[in-house]
């Protein structure tokens, strides 16, 4: 085991990308316990032809093919109409636009670096200053992680084989309490700097209505996901394939403005991000055999036995090693590192492993927002020419309202539960 750890810590060290990083560390412990290499590639096999991990590819391509049907535009606007009257204007639209992409986009980083792009250039013509830019908009990638269909939960439902359904009904409300809290903090901080709101008064309800009807298709796509697995119409990867074919139609012949080019840029790019994330898979079911051969559950489930069985104890101590490692590795191999590890001891404890997963995801996500590897933090500040030390700052506040947030999850388990409950019943 040692030399698994040693080998994952020297190889991430000196920058070797994550996936040859799990991939490699997996082959020095092999080749030092003198296990069969031909395991490393059957484990490696075995992770892809898995069915349920067809619903990555799908919502990843369902998420890129929906930034480019005309869908982000009309939430844009919509988000405009609902916030645009309050203090710091355009800070408040991209925290509730998050909260909406969150149903489209599916993925932080992408979310953060959409709405750098959109909304950071008008931000910065009307005086906000270059770090309260980048710290919103990239911490309102943490609301895009927990609101449905988020691809970290849907990677964490795959991997411990936890309902989709109820991650993405549990998610709603820590997302939406997330989105309240950073709109108040913003509020703040737009009222101590002079941000002004973008209309002088609140949106009429013809105003609503309209909106609501321009971006009802997009406003429509999570709950009709929901819907559709609850019921049975589709499972967790048909419904990945179910989004593809909604943003297709909703793109050709709704808002029409998807075209045959646009899905040939939009496959080319899919293909890449499903290459990275399919790598990382395959090289963490071979990591994830090497923990499972060195017994690094069970010896982590006696250390945690060993310090009390105490559930709030065991959740600290988890979001803690959670967040330090979410500062140095991407969310998704976070994920397939720990959720093998922590999912036993989860349920020896008795705590829901939909509340776990909500406040696990949440905390995970919450490391790519952080120095100093965090990816999401690196695409904002690379976007917006900010330097690291003048984001963390400015993102304090938010950083702090996620945690209390994740606090929440653990301490009232209800918040998560309610909803899934009720749909589903208890």
């Amino acid at each position: 085991m040692i030399w698994l750890i040693a080998s994952f810590v020297v190889l991430l060290v000196i920058g070797v990308p994550v996936a040859f990083t799990i991939g490699l560390s997996s082959c020095a412990y092999f080749l030092a316990e003198g296990l069969p290499m031909q395991i490393v590639t059957q484990k490696m096999v075995t992770g892809a032809q898995s069915f349920t991990v067809l619903a990555i590819p799908f919502f990843v391509l369902a998420g890129n093919l929906m930034n480019e049907t005309g869908i982000t535009k009309r939430l844009i606007r919509f988000a405009e109409v609902l916030t645009g009257h309050m203090l710091g204007g355009l800070a408040q639209v991209s925290v509730v636009l998050s909260a909406l992409m969150g149903g489209i986009s599916g993925s932080a980083t992408s979310d953060a670096a959409m709405e750098c792009k959109i909304l950071g250039p008008d931000m910065l013509k009307k005086g906000y200053s270059k770090g309260f830019i980048t710290g919103i908009l990239s911490m309102g990638g943490m609301i895009t992680a927990t609101i449905p269909p988020s691809i970290p939960l849907v990677m964490y439902g795959v991997t411990g084989e936890v309902s989709i359904g109820r991650l993405f009904i549990g998610g709603f409300i820590p997302g939406l309490l997330m989105m309240v809290f950073f709109m108040v903090i913003t509020h703040f901080i737009s009222k101590k700097r002079g941000y002004v709101p973008e209309h002088k008064n609140p949106p009429t309800l013809k105003e609503l209505l309209h909106q609501t009807k321009e971006s009802f298709w997009a406003l429509m796509f999570p709950i009709i996901l929901i819907v559709g697995i609850r019921f049975g119409l589709f499972t967790a990867s048909e419904a990945g394939a179910f989004a593809t074919v909604y943003a297709i139609i909703v793109g050709f012949f709704v808002y029409k403005e998807l075209t045959v080019k646009k899905i040939i840029e939009v496959l080319k790019s899919t293909a890449v991000d499903i290459s990275m994330i399919m790598l990382i898979i395959l090289a963490a079911n071979a990591f994830g055999y090497a923990l499972v051969y060195g017994r690094a559950a069970q010896t982590l489930s006696n250390f945690v036995m060993g310090v009390g069985s105490s559930q709030f104890l065991f959740m600290l101590l988890v979001m803690i090693l959670t967040l330090v490692c979410g500062m140095f590795m991407e969310c998704i191999a976070n994920i397939l590192i720990l959720t093998p590890i922590l999912l036993p001891i989860v349920e020896a404890l008795g705590i829901d492993p939909v509340v776990f997963g909500l406040a696990f995801i949440t905390i995970n996500s919450l490391g790519s927002m952080t120095p100093p590897v965090g990816v999401t933090m690196f695409t904002a500040c690379s976007l917006m020419d900010c330097d690291i030390g003048t984001y963390t700052r400015e993102a304090m506040p938010y950083i702090i309202a996620v945690v209390l947030v994740a606090v929440i999850c653990i301490v009232f388990p209800q918040s998560v539960t309610f909803l899934g409950d009720l749909v589903y019943g208890i």
